[in-house]
C-alpha cells in the first residue's frame, strides 16, 4: 500500500486541489453497494480532508457503481451530532455545510446495513473497520460450514442451501471488487489486498478498466 501511495502521489501526481488522495473500497455487504473511505492512505487526517473524502467518493459510488445520489455518512460512535471525538463533531459540521447529500452520522452497526451509500472516515479508523468486517465474515462462514457438517441431518440440511449459500459468499467475498482505488490521483491506481489471489488481481484489472472508462479522475477534478 505504501508503495502504491508513493507512486500515485509522486509518479503520477495529485489532481489540482486535492489536499489527500484517499482509499476508497466497495464493502462486502449483502444489502447494496457501500463505498467506505479512507482505508488507509491518511491515519492522521484533518476535519476538512474528510470533506473532499466525501466529494471524491461520491462521484466514484455515481460513475462505477451506478449510484444516482449517494447518500453521505460520517463514521462514529452515535447518531446525534454532538456525539464522538473533537475531530468527528468538527467532520461533522465541515460536512453538513459543504457536502449537500450528507446525512449525519452512521455507527458501526450501520455500515453494512444500506443505510448509506458512502461512508466516510479517518484511514486508521477505515482500516480496521475493513478488516473487522472481513475477518468476522470469515470466521462465521468457518463456524457456519462446521455446523453444517456436523452429522448427517446437518449436510442433507447443507445440500438444500447450497445455492443462496453460495451466492451469500460471493456478496461478502472482497476478491470481487479487486482492489481500492485511490481516489484524488491523475489517472487509475488500483490497491489489491497483500493477500490477493488470481480472481482478485484479475478484478482488480478490470476494475482499473472500468475506473478509466467512467472518467472518475476528470469528474473529481471539476469538483475539487
Amino acid at each position: 500500500t505504501g508503495a502504491c501511495l508513493a507512486a500515485g502521489t509522486l509518479v503520477m501526481g495529485r489532481i489540482k486541489g486535492v489536499k489527500r488522495p484517499a482509499l476508497a473500497t466497495v464493502l462486502p455487504s449483502p444489502v447494496k453497494p457501500v463505498v467506505l473511505c479512507d482505508v488507509g492512505a491518511n491515519a492522521d487526517c484533518k476535519p476538512e480532508y474528510l470533506v473532499q473524502f466525501a466529494q471524491m467518493a461520491s462521484i466514484y459510488a455515481q460513475k462505477v457503481i451506478g449510484v444516482r445520489d449517494p447518500k453521505v455518512g460520517l463514521l462514529n460512535i452515535g447518531e446525534e451530532e454532538e456525539k464522538g471525538s473533537q475531530f468527528a463533531q468538527q467532520a461533522h459540521a465541515l460536512l453538513k455545510e459543504q457536502v449537500g447529500s450528507f446525512a449525519g452520522n452512521a455507527e458501526g452497526r450501520d455500515v453494512l446495513l444500506g443505510a448509506f451509500d458512502v461512508i466516510v472516515c479517518d484511514g486508521f479508523t477505515g482500516n480496521v473497520c475493513l478488516k473487522t468486517i472481513e475477518g468476522t465474515a470469515k470466521v462465521l462462514f468457518k463456524e457456519l460450514k462446521g455446523v453444517m457438517m456436523s452429522s448427517f441431518a446437518t449436510k442433507l440440511g447443507a445440500l438444500t442451501l447450497k445455492s443462496g449459500l453460495k451466492e451469500l459468499a460471493s456478496s461478502l467475498d472482497p476478491d470481487v471488487a479487486g482492489g481500492a482505488p485511490l481516489l484524488g490521483v491523475k489517472g487509475a491506481c488500483i490497491v489489491g489486498h497483500g493477500s490477493s489471489s488470481a480472481k482478485a488481481v484479475k478484478n482488480g484489472v478490470l476494475a482499473s478498466a472500468q475506473y478509466v472508462r467512467s472518467g472518475v479522475s476528470e469528474y473529481i477534478a471539476q469538483s475539487v
